[in-house]
């Protein structure tokens, strides 16, 4: 079954031409990478994907739901409960610690301050960054920076997480680590994955390795 289904998604700024009609089907429990030049629309295509953009023309159904007719508060809330996001920079509140960070969705989403930390604390646990949860965002490695904002995009279980150079901050050690988790995560939670990477090495892990050139994808 398809979890995201996108057809002739077209996206411009003025007069620049990003994407170009973009026809992709992505299934429940795939990792998909797209990789691409700088400013080839990779980056774009995953916001409008991850419904953080609008595209200004085609059709996208993301968990069965037809996105693009939602208004801007059912989306807000269809990202909170069917959508997760790794950056980066990790976007951790440096004003909470990182078990807050994690669970902070769950409570926007309604579940109780209680039920969201037991939540919260089985992924990090999971992740390895128990013994972290009081501690603040600068007071942890890049590593576990990374960890902590992989575990707040799981804590809603989404239908699919949506990932922007999610290694691209990190040394090769834990790098290689995070690629590795995605895998793992995926075998342990039936996790759909969206990556957007320059490392070679992801791309070529995933399952499928989409490619965006002049505004269209290769597969």
């Amino acid at each position: 079954m398809a979890i995201i289904e996108a057809s002739n998604i077209t996206k411009s700024y003025g007069e620049l031409a990003v994407l170009k009609g973009i026809d992709l089907s992505i299934a429940e429990k795939e990792i998909v990478s797209i990789v691409g030049a700088s400013g080839a629309g990779k980056t774009t295509l995953l916001q409008i994907l991850g419904t953080l953009d609008r595209a200004d023309g085609g059709s996208l159904r993301i968990d069965n739901t037809d996105v693009l007719g939602l208004s801007d508060k059912a989306l807000s809330q269809f990202r909170n409960t069917s959508i997760g996001f790794i950056f980066q920079f990790h976007q951790l509140l440096p004003e909470f610690d990182a078990i807050e960070n994690v669970y902070l969705p769950a409570l926007i989403k309604g579940l109780s301050r209680k039920e969201a930390e037991a939540k919260a604390l089985d992924l990090m646990k999971f992740l390895g960054v128990a013994e972290r949860i009081n501690h603040k965002p600068n007071q942890l490695s890049g590593g576990e920076q990374q960890r902590v904002a992989v575990a707040r995009s799981l804590i809603n279980r989404p239908a699919v997480i949506f990932a922007d150079e999610p290694s691209g901050n990190l040394d090769s050690k834990n790098a290689e680590q995070l690629h590795q988790l995605f895998f793992d995560l995926r075998n342990e939670f039936d996790q759909t994955f969206v990556i957007v990477t320059h490392n070679r090495e992801l791309a070529e892990m995933a399952d499928r390795n989409l490619t965006i050139v002049d505004g269209m994808v290769q597969e």
